[in-house]
């Protein structure tokens, strides 16, 4: 007895001090500072053991465009302007001068492609592809039935379109069904206004100003880049400047390119301007108190779409699988509305939040959420297990088997869950 509970103390110190802080991963990897500019990496969980006897037959999932340019003419721009303006001045440091050619290139890379997929982009979902492939064989069998539905955005359509590409490069007999219409548009991308009068009240709008406050400090940087501090005074906003240099720096991850500005930043700052959209987004797109933990309901007519393809598909003999394809202000809410693992942690704390709660683990470019639907012969209990951005989690509802769950305890919590919120 005693050797089990000194293995059971000496267990729980060392996961303990393997799990690393959002600061130690940030500090391992700065990239993840960039939340949603995080660009999509390549999972290396394995897939727990199916129990005896059972198969998957259908997929269902959402996904996210893949890794793009940033969408405003003035993210790259109107930096761009402000450094040109200052070298006439002749205030840039050396620095200074290498930020601005940098900014000139990455401006000339963007011109009229502003929102659109990169071929990161692209590569990211037939990446994805594949692995569901591979991972799921039996889904995409013989002459399996694909419906692929995307947003009438451009980059949605063609992150579609690569999924779909890499999977009939697979197996030439799959019967697709692609389609990207304003039909589809009120759950693969509803416009709530409900949710847009939660943003605006007091006290969500006052823990965002108070965030801003805390951690923008562009006081190291001005002086790195320019030479004057009069004229930074003068004709610079010293912390947007910071944010939108940080923008790009993050978004830079998306290009094919070897040109980069988080050497612009100190690791301490990375994680600084990170904590400013951990929690802006936790405020505005999360079970965020200081929005009565309501935002993820936005994604009602998301869930009930799930609910009611999986209702029609498991009935079926016939392998098949739903594609559809959004944003990460959709699948964003949507994890926090499923709940997956703790997406949906409501705190009012701002401050110690990235203990339990990191945008960059949920929403990066192409992040998807994997509904995965397994079967025995000869047994009517259909098994589910959820996957978001292909490794397993965990759901709000009591299973025999995790990371597999019972598809019927499963439909009834989201659909009483889904009850209650219409009430």
């Amino acid at each position: 007895m005693k050797r089990i509970i000194f293995l059971t103390v000496l267990c729980c110190l060392v996961l303990g001090m393997s799990a690393q802080t959002a600061k130690e991963e940030i500090f391992a990897d700065v990239h993840r500072s960039a939340a949603n500019y995080y660009a999509y990496p390549e999972p290396d969980a394995a897939q727990t053991a199916l129990p005896a006897g059972y198969k998957p037959f259908y997929l269902s999932h959402y996904a996210r465009h893949g890794s793009r340019y940033l969408i405003n003419p003035n993210d790259y721009e109107k930096p761009l302007e402000l450094m040109r303006e200052a070298d006439k001045h002749g205030v840039l440091t050396e620095l200074g001068k290498k930020t601005l050619c940098i900014l000139d290139s990455v401006s000339r890379m963007a011109r009229n492609r502003y929102g659109e997929l990169t071929p990161l982009g692209a590569r990211q979902h037939r990446g994805i592809a594949e692995r569901m492939y591979r991972n799921f064989p039996e889904v995409f069998k013989g002459e399996a039935r694909i419906d692929a539905r995307s947003t009438v955005v451009i980059r949605c359509i063609l992150s579609m379109t690569a999924e779909c590409l890499e999977l009939q490069s697979l197996n030439p007999k799959l019967q697709f069904k692609n389609d990207a219409s304003y039909h589809d548009m009120y759950y693969l991308n509803y416009d709530d206004p409900a949710v847009k009068e939660l943003r605006k009240a007091d006290e969500a709008v006052a823990a965002r100003e108070a965030v801003l406050k805390e951690h923008v400090h562009p006081e190291r940087l001005m002086k790195a880049l320019f030479n004057n501090a009069d004229y930074v005074n003068w004709k610079i906003d010293a912390g947007k400047l910071m944010r939108m240099l940080f923008d790009l720096a993050s978004n830079m991850q998306s290009l094919d390119t070897d040109l980069e500005l988080y050497s612009l930043f100190t690791k301490d700052e990375c994680y600084d301007l990170w904590q400013i959209s951990n929690k802006g987004w936790y405020i505005n797109y999360a079970a965020s108190p200081l929005t009565k933990s309501r935002i993820p309901y936005m994604e009602a007519n998301l869930l009930e779409n799930f609910l009611n393809t999986a209702d029609t598909c498991v009935v079926k003999p016939e392998n098949s699988a739903t594609l559809r394809f959004g944003h990460e202000s959709c699948l964003l809410p949507f994890a926090c509305l499923l709940e997956l693992d703790d997406c949906g942690y409501q705190t009012t704390d701002l401050n110690t939040l990235d203990t339990v709660w990191r945008n960059y683990k949920i929403f990066p470019m192409a992040s998807n959420i994997q509904f995965v639907f397994f079967r025995k012969k000869g047994s009517d209990d259909i098994l589910v297990k959820v996957l978001l951005n292909e490794h397993e989690v965990k759901l709000p509802v009591e299973s025999d088997l995790p990371p597999y769950y019972h598809w019927k305890g499963v439909e009834a919590y989201y659909r009483a869950k889904l009850a209650a919120y219409k009430k």
